[in-house]
């Protein structure tokens, strides 16, 4: 169930929230890091929300804040144990009930986010009175350190589809180290079961001034990767509560958030036309091992254009007239700019793997990618008849 997060009346300067599930190696590092970071004059509460991790996260934590409060005044160090693996977004809103900061960061407890970022958050929250500050990957001097291929990839992806679906234009919104001022959130009903608080915040929050600082993401050197099937499947609830949050408002429909939200519809499709492609290509190479690649890449772009066809025309255009004549024509127009973008799609798989040494999947990735902007456009203004800004 939604939470609503009340502000708490007594007031601290700053509040960091730290979730946490298995961090033993990493959370005592990660509350020096913070105490190190802070300037002298900044007084602090640091808030481990600990999901009963077998590893002895929170006892580790909890002996360490007793150590460091005799050593340094200025903070107040709180373990937060929970029952069970409860989740990222929810371990963070819990965190952000116990905050009596007036500012909070959020940020993640594994040393991917590096400490010495949070007094320019605070900084720039001071200076341009700003309610939202986000540190990004994604903006210019940001970047990403020890991510594979695969896994900006897929970050990417997530982002871009959280962009367009919900019209939010921040460039990392995806980010999980931000810092926002907690009166902004009061009244506000949060869905614990959210993959990222921020991404619900971008939605939620109107009128919210927000800025975007960069600083390097560093991939964790110890503990193991939060990432598996069940946080994909949260993102992709996440993402579709706050689309139709989105549209239970129809007043904040702004022309912006219409055409984004279309064309994210749009890549969801094109994300299921790519599954369908890359299924029947690789079962083609690998039952018929005497099929060229670019053959059976063909005949996975003939499957992905009939369902990418059906499914935008009912769930992106939402146009359910069916009449048969204007259906075959709409089809054949779809067909026919799918087939170029299939042509842009395939001589750019062929340079990749013949030319540039690229693997057969991540050239067809690419590929589908370059080739779907245009895909659109195209449709939008053409097949649908609808114009391109709308």
């Amino acid at each position: 169930m939604p939470q609503e997060l009340v502000v708490k009346q007594d007031k601290m300067p700053l509040s960091v929230i730290l979730p946490t599930y298995n961090e033993s190696q990493n959370i005592t590092k990660m509350i020096d890091s913070i105490a190190e970071a802070l300037p002298r004059n900044t007084p602090a509460e640091i808030i481990v929300v600990d999901d009963n991790s077998p590893d002895g996260t929170a006892d580790i934590a909890a002996n360490h804040a007793a150590s460091l409060a005799k050593q340094d005044k200025r903070f107040r160090i709180r373990v937060v144990r929970r029952a069970g693996k409860q989740g990222l977004s929810s371990a963070i809103l819990a965190g952000v009930h116990e905050a009596t900061g007036e500012i909070v960061v959020v940020m993640d407890s594994d040393l991917s986010h590096p400490a010495h970022t949070i007094p320019k958050m605070l900084e720039e929250i001071k200076q341009s009175k700003c309610d939202i500050v986000v540190a990004s990957r994604y903006i210019k001097g940001g970047a990403i350190s020890g991510w594979p291929f695969k896994r900006k990839l897929m970050s990417k992806g997530a982002t871009k589809i959280a962009k367009y679906s919900l019209g939010i234009k921040v460039k990392d919104p995806m980010s999980g180290f931000f810092a926002f001022r907690r009166h902004i959130i009061h009244g506000i009903k949060f869905d614990s079961i959210g993959y990222k608080m921020l991404l619900e915040m971008l939605v939620k929050v109107k009128g919210a001034r927000i800025k975007e600082i960069p600083y390097t993401f560093t991939n964790r050197c110890a503990g193991a990767s939060k990432l598996d099937s069940e946080v994909v499947f949260d993102y992709i609830r996440a993402v579709w509560r706050l689309y139709r949050y989105g549209r239970a408002a129809p007043s904040e429909r702004r022309t912006s958030v219409r055409f984004f939200s279309k064309a994210g519809r749009f890549y969801t499709v094109g994300a299921s036309g790519l599954l369908i492609n890359y299924l029947v290509s690789f079962i083609l190479t690998t039952l018929f091992q005497e099929i060229w690649y670019l053959h059976a890449a063909i005949v996975g772009i003939t499957f992905s254009i009939t369902s990418n066809f059906i499914l935008n025309k009912i769930w992106t255009f939402e146009d359910m007239d069916f009449v048969a004549r204007k259906t075959l024509l709409q089809y054949g127009m779809f067909a026919g700019f799918s087939s170029f973008g299939a042509l842009v799609q395939l001589g750019m798989m062929y340079a990749l793997v013949e030319y540039q040494g690229v693997g057969k999947e991540i050239a067809l990735v690419l590929a589908v990618g370059a080739a779907s902007i245009g895909n659109f456009l195209l449709n939008k203004k053409w097949t649908f008849k609808e114009k391109v800004w709308s």
